[in-house]
């Protein structure tokens, strides 16, 4: 058996073992709705369609037609977030390469007819097939395969950070029209103060100093009134941004409050654990690695055969001898082509799928200690956030609320003077405003614990070299 048989039954083999992948129908979208909804309990949906963006706008807008929960928030990002919409196109698009992958490479037909003198006529016909592409179809299509099954991966990350976001943004926009209430209610009370100070100081009751120090107190309120619109005006508007809402849409409802501290902080046996078994990160990065190393031995295996191409032809040449008669003769052949690797032995590419391989396991290798350091850091964090917001709630404002009152009877019995009333009172907001604080930094605690624990930073771009044979040509001629 020549050697060009022995390529083209290897070649026929290949194909016979690869098979053609075809279009899951969704996009691969299953396996990232399952994933989601397991780790979140949300759904998710690839909008492909007129009837699937208006399925989605009817189900966003009656969730937004009451307040808005952070669940909530949540769900509306996944529905209707263009950005993830475009992760999603990512993951079709990884489908059709992979699919694309799989089918045999297309043969080359030519077709020539050449005329010559004496009536000499040649018409040929030449089929040229890249047998080398065909040979290597089912490593190539199980790395493709691997690929497509990677970007499953990325998109579950992508779903999981937005919705960890979303979360992040509606917390602080709660909080902001939180703080902004407790600050009015606060600058209506020294309204109030500022406007009977100064009726007394009209009748004589009250001098110019104490007047000028509840006047500036109100105005100092008046302030922080101010910052505090501005803020919740450019939290909302971050929170719109994740959410997707733009027109009409914004007139939806936040609560005016945070969520009450749960009675107790909820253990985590533990997160090292929990972080290595769950991180989306860290599954893409190990799936990363095992596709890669298919990658090396591929590049390896193919190192000093880069192209081979097998063409057949047929030739009928038509001619007129001395007697005027017209013959023909028909030629028949086979012809390979081959890249003689003098200059290129391959050895850059095999070098290349090397380090990329290595690459891949040491930035595994240092994820996964990250990993386990930011999900210690969180739950330290989450503990902690815990417990500070529980001891303003249980002592400091119970504390704060004993003195006011205090200090507000020795007021009226004329045994303090107003500096000292209006110093309390500026302590008490500033007590109220760190309660609030701690209760908002105790739910973004519980937020990055659950990004620490499921999906971790940005997941990083994939490293898997390309094993698509170049697109050299050499020209086959009978």
């Amino acid at each position: 058996m020549t050697v060009a048989s022995r390529m083209a039954h290897a070649a026929a083999l290949g194909l016979l073992a690869a098979g053609c992948a075809k279009f899951t129908g969704d996009g691969g979208m299953a396996p990232v709705a399952d994933g989601v909804r397991k780790e979140i309990g949300k759904d998710v949906a690839k909008l492909t369609s007129a009837e699937d963006n208006r399925r989605a706008r009817e189900r966003m807008q009656a969730l937004l037609a009451g307040p808005l929960s952070e669940d909530t928030a949540v769900q509306v990002a996944l529905l209707n977030n263009r950005g993830l919409q475009a992760a999603y196109n990512d993951l079709g698009l990884s489908e059709a390469e992979y699919v694309q992958t799989s089918l045999p490479p297309n043969p080359a037909l030519t077709v020539s007819r050449l005329f010559g003198t004496g009536g000499f006529v040649e018409i040929g016909f030449q089929l040229v097939g890249n047998l080398l592409a065909a040979a290597t179809l089912p490593a190539r299509t199980e790395i493709a395969r691997r690929e497509f099954e990677e970007a499953r991966y990325r998109a579950i990350a992508t779903t999981l950070s937005l919705s960890v976001d979303a979360r992040r943004a509606y917390i602080r926009a709660v909080a902001a029209r939180q703080r902004l209430a407790l600050l009015e209610q606060s600058r209506e009370a020294a309204d109030a103060s500022a406007r009977m100070m100064k009726q007394l100081g009209e009748t004589g009751g009250a001098n110019k100093l104490d007047q000028g120090r509840v006047a500036v107190f109100y105005a100092e309120l008046s302030a922080q009134v101010a910052q505090a619109r501005l803020a919740v005006a450019k939290e909302r508007e971050a929170l719109n941004r994740l959410l997707g809402l733009w027109g009409t849409d914004l007139d939806y409802t936040l609560p005016a409050r945070l969520p009450a501290l749960p009675k107790a902080a909820e253990p985590v046996a533990d997160v090292e654990v929990e972080a290595m078994r769950r991180r989306v990160d860290l599954i893409v990065l190990r799936y990363e690695i095992v596709t890669l190393a298919k990658s090396a031995k591929f590049v390896d295996a193919t190192r000093y055969m880069s192209f081979l191409e097998l063409g057949g032809g047929f030739r009928n040449e038509l001619e007129n001898n001395d007697a005027g008669e017209q013959t023909s003769k028909n030629r028949y052949g086979l012809e390979l082509g081959i890249v003689i690797p003098i200059f290129d032995t391959g050895e850059a590419r095999v070098t290349t799928a090397r380090e990329i391989y290595m690459r891949a396991v040491n930035r595994l290798a240092e994820r996964s200690i990250n990993a386990r350091s930011e999900a210690r850091a969180a739950y330290m964090a989450y503990r902690a956030s815990y417990d500070i917001a529980r001891f303003y709630e249980t002592r400091i404002l119970p504390l704060r609320r004993q003195i006011s009152e205090e200090l507000l009877l020795r007021y009226n019995g004329m045994l303090v003077d107003v500096f000292e009333l209006l110093a309390e009172e500026r302590e008490r907001i500033n007590s109220a405003i760190a309660s609030l604080d701690a209760l908002r930094d105790y739910h973004l605690a519980v937020a990055d614990l659950q990004a620490a624990l499921i999906v971790g930073g940005t997941v990083p771009p994939s490293g898997v070299i390309n094993t698509t044979p170049p697109p050299e040509t050499i020209p086959l001629g009978l």
